[in-house]
């Protein structure tokens, strides 16, 4: 049996869901700097929904990338 997907991290081992939480978060945060620095926020409806829909898809890619399918 094997435990949960970790990294080691300064000798403590973190979830892997945290790193990847993390790189969600910088992946809506990189798409809303690049809607507001194409005006596409003045078009776009619904922001926040977007944006953390990107970042969730930026995390699960990153997340198949690293643990596979």
């Amino acid at each position: 049996m094997t435990g949960a997907p970790s990294f080691e991290v300064f000798g403590a081992f973190f979830p892997a869901w945290m790193l990847f939480g993390l790189i969600g978060i910088i992946g809506a945060g990189v798409s809303r700097v690049i809607f507001v620095g194409t005006g596409l926020s003045h078009v776009l409806p619904q922001q926040l929904f977007v944006c953390t829909a990107i970042g969730t898809i930026c995390a699960v890619f990153a997340w198949f990338a690293c643990f596979g399918w």
